[in-house]
């Protein structure tokens, strides 16, 4: 059993599993940093300069400057905002994986299509035989 364990271990799937979750990982982090410190900035300029982060609605009813301000005071908080930003994270997200995928296809080579198959063994035949009848 401690054999089969080990060669089910060492196959290729299982160690190129492992390196496409340890670099999913790593990607994740450069897109949460993209989204959080340069996507969402440029939005919230455009958008008259409002913090998306900050965007919330307090259920007791009261103003709060900030969402910090708002969950300081201890009561119910929907931070919307936050929603908004792992949305824009996933579309972004979602783009740079297909970039990806598309490129790796395009270095992969070309499905050979199969030769068209020729005339059977009888069909050659009988072509011979309808010649030599005229």
């Amino acid at each position: 059993m401690l054999k089969e364990f080990k060669d089910f271990i060492m196959t290729g799937n299982v160690i190129d599993f492992a390196v496409a979750v340890i670099m999913a990982g790593a990607l994740g982090g450069v897109m949460n940093g993209f989204v959080n410190n340069i996507a969402m900035p440029f939005a919230g300029y455009f958008a008259g300069g409002m913090n998306f982060g900050d965007l919330h609605h307090a259920m007791d009813g009261k103003e709060y400057n900030t969402l910090a301000a708002a969950q300081e005071a201890g009561g119910a908080v929907i931070a919307y905002g936050a929603w908004i930003n792992t949305i824009i994270n996933l579309l972004i997200v979602g783009l740079v994986m297909f970039m990806i995928v598309k490129a790796y296809n395009k270095t992969k080579a070309p499905a050979e299509e199969p030769a068209p198959a020729g005339p059977s063994e009888v069909d050659l035949l009988t072509e011979i035989r309808d010649a030599l009848k005229k």
